[in-house]
């Protein structure tokens, strides 16, 4: 049963393409909600938004039936790269990512200054190492049906 993997800058659509996937009957995942995903303190006294390493390994193991979409973006995904047939980004330019994180109304990440800054910033550190180890890479400009199509056909 086929395991996809959507990553992608914040604003490129991970979530909303899930809703409608889900919608048609797949099961999905949006590991920025609910115990997929916890705060670690860092060495350099920072903090990391990153998976729950237990929680992501039994539900990968566990999927059986089905196609399974898990959305998001952590430091620590890569070590899952091998437990997916897909790993999708979902990419667009910056002015399109900060036009959708402040129009949004379903999460509030993208309206302060920081959250803005912080975004540019992985867009320019980040989403290359994504590209460089992402199987396929999706527009996130075109229209979300489209998106989801394509998402879709890997399933």
């Amino acid at each position: 049963m086929p395991k996809i993997l959507i990553t992608g800058m914040s604003g490129t659509g991970k979530s909303t393409a899930l809703q409608i996937l889900g919608s048609r009957g797949h099961r999905v995942v949006d590991t920025d909600y609910g115990h997929w995903s916890r705060w670690i303190n860092l060495p350099d006294g920072s903090s990391d938004w990153v998976w729950r390493e237990e929680a992501i390994a039994d539900l990968l193991a566990g999927h059986k039936q089905g196609a399974l979409f898990v959305a998001g973006c952590k430091s620590n995904q890569g070590k899952f790269y091998p437990q997916f047939d897909h790993v999708v980004l979902l990419s667009a330019p910056a002015e399109v990512l900060l036009a959708r994180v402040t129009a949004r109304t379903n999460n509030p990440y993208g309206k302060r200054p920081e959250d803005r800054d912080a975004i540019l910033e992985n867009l320019r550190v980040v989403e290359p190492l994504l590209r460089a180890t992402a199987t396929m890479e999706i527009d996130a400009r075109a229209p979300i049906a489209q998106v989801v199509e394509q998402l879709e056909g890997l399933a």
